[in-house]
């Protein structure tokens, strides 16, 4: 049975972590990128004109703060979910997410899998919608759940291969105070820049890596990977 693609807009300034989200998204068979807006005014345009069921919205942007879409009418008017995504840890900002709909909340620096198992539970979630015309209370908790469950799926090894790991693993040993970016890892092992993300966000759920984040402007953090402490 062929299943309807949800079209997905992601609205993030910084282009290294709005290109990994990206990489999610068009590893999900469910899922479409339709857009990638790096502004509250280029969102606001893209929301209009392409129509998105799904934006992953980033909070800290060039000309503005993100939650302000949140109860944007054009938002309503696209039929259009939010997952918000920020390094906004203050509760005002999380209240007032929630209470305007926001599908999750998640704190940057942004966990690979967490993200995974949102839009895999938004994906669920969709369908279920989809296909229940009506409703009773057993079918309206699902939905309910669905939202807040942390939905447990595979442990991130699928697509790591043994001797690629070990490169990157054997990289970070050897220099193990060294603080890398993606750009010092591509260059070191000779990897292509997408494959790179992949084994760094899975070393780092694996704990073998830990992020930080290394702040330039304000809006344009950079993922930095250090080995994790023993």
């Amino acid at each position: 049975m062929q299943h309807e693609l949800i079209d997905v807009l992601i609205v993030e300034d910084e282009h290294e972590l709005a290109q990994l989200h990206a990489e999610l998204i068009g590893k999900h068979p469910r899922l479409r990128l339709v857009g990638i807006a790096s502004s509250l005014a280029d969102a606001q345009v893209q929301l209009e004109s392409k129509r998105p069921q799904l934006m992953l919205l980033d909070n800290y942007l060039p000309d503005g703060k993100g939650i302000t879409l949140i109860n944007d009418p054009m938002l309503t008017r696209a039929n259009c979910s939010a997952i918000f995504i920020t390094a906004a840890s203050d509760m005002d900002t999380c209240s007032l997410a929630i209470r305007n709909g926001a599908f999750d909340y998640i704190l940057k620096p942004v966990s690979w899998k967490r993200l995974s198992q949102s839009l895999e539970r938004f994906v669920q979630f969709a369908e279920q919608q989809r296909v229940w015309k009506i409703v009773d209370q057993q079918n309206v908790d699902s939905l309910y759940q669905l939202q807040a469950k942390n939905y447990r799926q595979d442990n991130g090894s699928k697509g790591i291969e043994e001797n690629t790991l070990a490169r990157v693993q054997k990289l970070f040993n050897d220099q193990a105070a060294h603080c890398f970016s993606v750009d010092e890892v591509v260059s070191e092992t000779g990897l292509s820049k997408t494959t790179t993300r992949r084994y760094l966000e899975h070393c780092v759920e694996a704990g073998f890596l830990s992020v930080e984040m290394l702040y330039g402007k304000i809006g344009h953090p950079r993922r930095m990977y250090r080995r994790s402490a023993a």
